[in-house]
């Protein structure tokens, strides 16, 4: 039992990774629908397709995460900061198109950085049955 005590105890101390929380941001769908796997021949789940309308609001960050299918936006106003795996500074004007790679290797994070709102136009393409987004670890560099 002094054994199981000790194992438990030592487990206490070990760190613990977890996801980084969003903050400041509210998303409105416009419109979602699915495309069957048979008009999508190397997707056999087919589509879920997505379009929403993300507000960040100054100070705001989406979190690191990851999609599983393709996503492309438009950024309609104000400055997206836009770090990827490399951590790297990529900025978004509003008029900017973006496209966003799927897949664990691809994490990233939207913020604000600015004193005005973000509004993204997003269309997702992600296989059915899959979130929108998956939370994911800070980068080592992050």
């Amino acid at each position: 039992m002094w054994f199981v005590a000790m194992v438990i105890g030592s487990l206490a101390s070990v760190p613990v990774a977890h996801a980084t929380p969003s903050s400041g941001i509210s998303a409105v769908t416009v419109i979602e629908g699915e495309i069957p796997a048979e008009l999508i021949p190397l997707l056999p789940l087919g589509v879920h397709a997505v379009v929403r309308e993300i507000t960040i609001a100054p100070g705001g960050s989406t979190g690191w995460h990851y999609h599983d299918g393709p996503v492309f936006g438009f950024v309609r106003a104000g400055i997206l900061n836009h770090p990827g795996p490399d951590c790297a500074p990529v900025v978004y004007h509003a008029g900017q198109f973006i496209e966003e790679p799927s897949g664990t290797g691809y994490v990233h994070m939207g913020q604000n950085l600015g004193t005005q709102p973000v509004i993204l136009d997003v269309v997702y393409a992600v296989p059915v049955g899959k979130p929108l987004l998956e939370d994911a670890l800070a980068p080592a560099c992050a």
